[in-house]
């Protein structure tokens, strides 16, 4: 199966830190991936890399076929790829409804007037767009709360809004950012789910950055690992838990602990 995105010798250098070194890696299309490490791997980095937040120092980044390397991240978007954040981007002032319709309006077909006059195609685009809206937060299961003011939510529930509003780009290639930080065990598992779901139902390609070794172990079976922003092992989740340069990263290096 052909890749959907593929990664060769990215490199990014912060004040003579390389933060990303010489990374290279694919996920094919309709996969589930999970990219891990410990904090300051670099993984982040590499997303804000593939979504043009900032451009490499080296090597080249093909989605879709195309070389989008040196795209700014609104062209990224418009090709086909979304992203969660690790800290949430949500107008918190803004409802629950709001929140995801102002992120599904990107590439709107009506023109500049007829959105200000709310005349000619206006009406019939925005009632697409509201009932889009309503049917993803009823798969993340925030329907009964469209009203709320997002910023009222409780953590668990911004997160998925988080992912309602990523979906409603319509996009091929999903980037989630740490998903299930700050939630406790049974909503990681709920999460679990979720993101399961997403993937299955909408044919979507996955990459998960997380935290939670049980969320990826359990959902993805291609999981890539970094640490001091280089990959160290990649392979299924029985590979990578027997890894030893996973272990060192995540348990320390034993002689030196004894």
């Amino acid at each position: 199966m052909a890749a959907i995105i593929e990664l060769t010798n990215i490199t990014k250098t912060f004040g003579g830190v390389r933060a990303v070194d010489a990374i290279s890696f694919s996920v094919e299309r309709g996969e589930l991936a999970g990219l891990i490490g410990p904090n300051g791997a670099g993984k982040t980095t590499v997303f804000n890399l593939i979504t043009g937040v900032y451009d490499p120092d080296q090597g080249s980044i093909v989605f879709d076929g195309e070389d989008i390397t040196p795209l700014k991240t609104y062209q990224v978007i418009r090709k086909g790829i979304a992203r969660t954040f690790q800290n949430l981007r949500l107008f918190q002032r803004s409802t629950v409804l709001e929140n995801v319709m102002t992120a599904a309006q990107n590439g709107l077909p009506y023109s500049f007037w007829e959105g200000v006059t709310h005349l000619g195609r206006w009406r019939g685009v925005e009632r697409k767009i509201r009932d889009k809206s309503m049917d993803l937060l009823a798969r993340v299961g925030l329907a009964d709360r469209a009203l709320q003011e997002a910023g009222t939510l409780p953590y668990g529930y911004q997160r998925r809004l988080e992912i309602a509003r990523a979906l409603s780009l319509d996009p091929k290639l999903l980037l989630l950012d740490e998903p299930a930080a700050g939630m406790n065990p049974e909503e990681v598992y709920a999460l679990n789910d979720l993101i399961t779901a997403i993937h299955r139902d909408f044919g979507l390609s996955i990459i998960v950055i997380e935290h939670h070794m049980d969320l990826v172990m359990e959902i993805c079976p291609h999981i890539v690992c970094m640490n001091f922003g280089a990959k160290i092992a990649e392979g299924g989740p029985e590979a990578i838990q027997r890894h030893p340069e996973v272990l060192k990263a995540y348990l320390g290096d034993e002689e030196e602990t004894a």
